[in-house]
């Protein structure tokens, strides 16, 4: 019977001495075509610039290896993929439930939270709950979203009409920025905060000397 004894398969490209053909299409440091050398040749230039031979093609006939620090390389391309996940922003979508008979009060509150979450760059379902004999009066639901709808429209848009759902009726309200958007903005935001913070403390400070160092008036 077949067993496979080795190990698993490494995603990392072969460098130096692990790469084992004849000859390579050669890449030069900055990025300069060198041309087919024999590998050793190419081992050879790799050393004189202290750099590393990395085989950037393995599948190209023959493969391309290119001059680089690798360590460098592998360093800088880990900083890039965290701070690519550190800005990816997931979908949230956040609910909000409303009564089709709800008063002024309530309502305003219920849409201050729909508008800080638009502006979070999250999406949110809006269901209204409908009781008794309040079934019966669909319309009221209806009417409710579409005013609430009008009343965030600089912020988000109707991306799911409303629709009836048992003794519900939803709508889905779409924020116009997208969240990486909503994010640096909320970050630019805060920095202005802070920034115009401190050149407040700056300016009181600056105040309390001019007043310790002024002279007394003579009497």
């Amino acid at each position: 019977m077949w067993c496979n004894r080795g190990g698993p398969i490494s995603a990392e490209p072969r460098i130096n001495d692990r790469i084992r053909v004849p000859e390579v299409r050669l890449v030069g440091p900055s990025g300069e075509q060198v041309g087919i050398v024999p590998l050793a040749k190419a081992l050879e230039l790799a050393q004189e610039y202290d750099l590393d031979l990395v085989e950037v093609a393995a599948n190209a006939r023959p493969p391309v290896c290119k001059l680089m620090d690798y360590g460098k390389f592998k360093y800088e391309s880990a900083m890039k993929a965290r701070e690519a996940r550190k800005n990816q922003a997931h979908t949230v979508i956040k609910e909000m439930k409303l009564r089709p008979k709800i008063d002024p009060h309530d309502y305003d509150t219920k849409k201050g939270h729909v508008v800080r979450f638009l502006k979070q760059g999250d999406k949110v379902k809006i269901t209204i709950m409908f009781r008794g004999r309040e079934q019966s009066r669909p319309e009221l639901g209806y009417r409710l979203l579409q005013r609430l709808a009008e009343d965030v429209q600089d912020l988000g848009f109707i991306e799911s009409n409303p629709k009836q759902d048992g003794r519900n009726m939803i709508m889905v309200l779409g924020p116009h920025k997208k969240k990486t958007e909503a994010m640096a903005e909320a970050r630019e935001a805060q920095a202005a905060r802070k920034a115009s913070s401190r050149q407040g403390d700056a300016s009181a400070d600056a105040d309390a000397d001019a007043q310790v160092e002024a002279p007394a008036d003579a009497g």
